[in-house]
């Protein structure tokens, strides 16, 4: 028995074809689960604000704190659900029917509260609503 190895010098050759074959198939993967969709974007004018001198007139004020806490007219509002709050903007109307509803939010307050708040309005019959903003100095 010849136990010797025999030392050949040849160089080893690296087989390309397999990495191809992979590569390919890499490739083909990729093609299929790319979606080529375009994205749109819709042109959107952003509106600005303007001051303008609110009427003395009697209206409801609803403010609406960052941590989503409604008062009404200065009076805190135990339930924040929109049922609650569609409630006791009924309320408050029935003594003034055609009193506008100024919503006085608080900058940090989330976008949530304030469609709830416009929910509340629409199912209290309230149509007169407008925001109170900030000028600027």
């Amino acid at each position: 028995m010849n136990f010797r190895h025999r030392h050949s010098h040849e160089d080893p050759e690296i087989n390309l074809i397999p990495l191809i074959d992979v590569l390919l198939v890499i490739l083909i993967f990729l093609a299929a689960t790319t979606s080529f969709t375009q994205t749109r974007q819709l042109p959107i004018a952003l509106p600005q604000a303007q001051a303008q001198v609110l009427d003395a007139g009697p209206a409801l004020e609803l403010a609406i704190s960052r941590d989503g806490q409604y008062a009404l007219d200065g009076h805190y509002i135990d339930n924040a659900a929109p049922d609650a709050l569609a409630a006791a903007l009924r309320r408050a109307a029935a003594d003034r029917p055609d009193a506008p509803l100024r919503i006085d939010a608080d900058g940090q307050a989330s976008h949530t509260t304030v469609v709830q708040a416009l929910e509340a309005a629409r199912q209290a019959d309230i149509r007169k609503i407008s925001f109170l903003t900030q000028g600027r100095p």
